[in-house]
């Protein structure tokens, strides 16, 4: 018996020790994550980040979104009607399986194969189209901000909408930057309108002529008519009408629910661990923050909304329909186009990057395909330009050959982006997690936004072929 009992006591202390050694690392593991988690939630309270943007939109409208009228917009959104060209429509840049983005790393418009993804072929325009997605927080609109609100607000026409001329301020009487916008695409002769010689010269006679393909079209007035009381006592359909209905389709892609918006709400296991020291070094040794802002007007869209030279490789496609910057007709001057001013030469709006994991190429011109690739040349703009190759980079053949000089736009990179910022190898593993999940709303994936492509079009015209 007291043997029996020694080695009962003796199992139980190999138990216990067992135990010990088992729970202690747990423990430990458990304080690592709350401190994490602690650290992580001061970061984003010090910079004003509530996870609340996406639910906060009817509010700021001031009404609910009005989705029979978004379907609408959803329709023309995808109808080459709405492009006197015949062979491009909003979608034809701006996809719905990528985000509303671009398929290529420089958009082509006009004189496509009516095929949107990597088999499309044409003349390019001279940058990369950006993800639609959230773009109804945007204060500035475009890579060089050319269509902004004076306000910082795009929900606030009080200072005035500012567009390029010939629109100026005409368009400040719209309710939100995104109306104003719509009035754009449809007069970009690169984009949709094409270069034929019965287009008409000015951007109302452009917008004219395709208010009439509209009036002229059964479907398209009945489904005015269902949106619009005036439509439907037998007035003309109006530029403004399609305007509205284009950007209440946008109203509708808002997709700001990603781990790190349902952590900073208080669901702590919303992130991974690489995910919540990822966003560490975003906002703290990656100082990424610094212009990829999340308070202010930045209604929490990582971006400042600013213009800054960033030090992105020049590179220009064989064929184009836009004349290029600079004595070699291979630059982009970026917001000097706008400004007039040289010393805005090179700059570009600071990139939003929420759902970037959509993107299949990045920067204002798409110079790399990986965001491995992206992220480690950003940090360190001047020590990687020099060896920027396009074929490495994995740019289409169009876009590997001429590229503009370097050495002027590294001589006026932005102060923030001089120094390099150096990274271990666990550290940056967990920045591009953080910038790749971390800033994904699961909604927003390639399946799902497919369904947003309609299975017909109101004019009978053929749908681009999405691969």
């Amino acid at each position: 018996m007291c043997i029996q009992q020694c080695k009962l006591t003796i199992v139980l202390l190999v138990l216990m020790c067992v135990g010990v050694v088992v729970l202690t690392p747990r423990a430990s593991a458990s304080s690592e994550d709350d401190a994490l988690n602690e650290q992580l939630t001061a970061t984003l309270a010090s910079h004003g980040f509530t996870g609340r943007v996406g639910s906060s939109l009817e509010k700021r409208l001031g009404r609910k979104v009005d989705n029979q009228l978004a379907n609408l917009g959803r329709l023309a959104f995808h109808d080459s009607l709405l492009g006197l060209n015949d062979d491009n429509s909003c979608s034809g840049c701006h996809a719905a399986p990528l985000g509303f983005g671009d398929s290529q790393s420089i958009a082509i418009g006009v004189e496509n194969n009516n095929v949107v993804g990597p088999d499309r072929t044409g003349p390019r325009n001279q940058r990369r189209a950006p993800l639609v997605l959230n773009n109804v927080f945007y204060p500035a609109l475009m890579w060089n901000s050319r269509f902004n609100s004076i306000a910082g607000n795009p929900f606030d026409n009080s200072a005035g909408f500012q567009f390029p001329l010939p629109e100026g301020f005409s368009l400040s009487g719209l309710p939100h930057l995104l109306t104003a916008q719509a009035f754009i695409p449809t007069t970009e002769k690169p984009e949709m309108t094409g270069f034929h010689p019965s287009v008409p010269g000015t951007n109302d006679g452009i917008r004219a002529a395709v208010v009439d393909r509209l009036n002229a079209n059964a479907e398209y007035r009945k489904l005015f008519a269902q949106n619009f009381p005036d439509v439907k006592s037998g007035a003309p359909i109006t530029y403004e009408m399609l305007a509205r209905a284009i950007a209440e389709f946008e109203f509708t892609l808002v997709f700001a629910d990603a781990p790190i918006d349902k952590f900073a709400r208080g669901q702590k296991n919303a992130m991974t661990e690489d995910e919540k020291r990822g966003a560490q070094i975003f906002f703290g040794s990656g100082n990424c923050v610094s212009c990829h802002a999340v308070s202010g007007q930045s209604n929490e869209m990582f971006s400042d909304f600013r213009q800054h030279v960033a030090g992105i490789p020049q590179i220009t496609p064989a064929v184009g329909n836009v004349v290029f910057d600079g004595p070699g007709a291979n630059e982009d001057f970026g917001l000097e186009q706008v400004t007039g001013n040289p010393n805005d030469r090179y700059a570009f709006r600071t990139s939003p990057l929420r759902n970037l994991a959509l993107q299949p190429t990045f920067f204002h011109n798409g110079c790399f395909t990986r965001l491995e690739d992206a992220v480690r040349y950003h940090l360190n703009a001047i020590g990687s330009a020099p060896s920027y190759d396009p074929v490495a980079a994995g740019v289409d053949a169009d876009l590997q050959g001429s590229q503009g000089p370097i050495a002027p736009v590294l001589a006026r990179i932005d102060p923030a982006l001089a120094t390099p910022v150096t990274l271990s190898t666990d550290e940056f593993r967990q920045l591009i997690a953080f910038l790749r999940t971390g800033l994904l709303d699961p909604k927003a994936n390639a399946h799902d936004l497919r369904k947003l492509i309609p299975a017909q079009l109101p004019s009978g015209r053929p749908l681009h072929v999405f691969r």
